[in-house]
């Protein structure tokens, strides 16, 4: 496995674990989520990054895992790209979710790569 990809891998799953129980439980995340206009979404998205770090851990055993989850978090990122440029928001939290897409992006092809490789 190419160590660009793992550390890319461990990156995300830890940003997104650490973003993601901070949206089922810090009281700033509530607030966030009226500020974006989609209150009633904070636990299910917590939920899901949360879901999706486990699953990029989880791909370094089944690296289907790490394709599923990795697409999750991009699609995920696309539609915090779409919100944030929808708010106005600050180019800072712009490029944060782009980063995210961008970091996760790579995590795909560079899975989807290596399968194919491999066949």
């Amino acid at each position: 496995m190419n160590h660009l990809l793992e550390t890319a891998q461990a990156i995300s799953a830890i940003g997104f674990l650490c973003y993601g129980i901070a949206c089922l439980f810090l009281p700033r995340m509530k607030k966030e989520f009226l500020r974006y206009g989609l209150p009633k979404m904070r636990v299910l998205t917590g939920s899901l990054q949360v879901a999706a770090a486990i699953g990029l851990l989880v791909g370094y055993a089944y690296p289907y895992c790490a394709i599923l989850a990795s697409l999750g978090l991009s699609l995920m990122m696309l539609v915090a790209l779409a919100v944030r440029l929808k708010i106005k928001d600050p180019v800072a939290g712009f490029l944060q979710a782009l980063s995210c897409f961008i970091l996760n992006l790579f995590v795909f092809a560079g899975y989807v790569f290596v399968l194919i490789k491999k066949t």
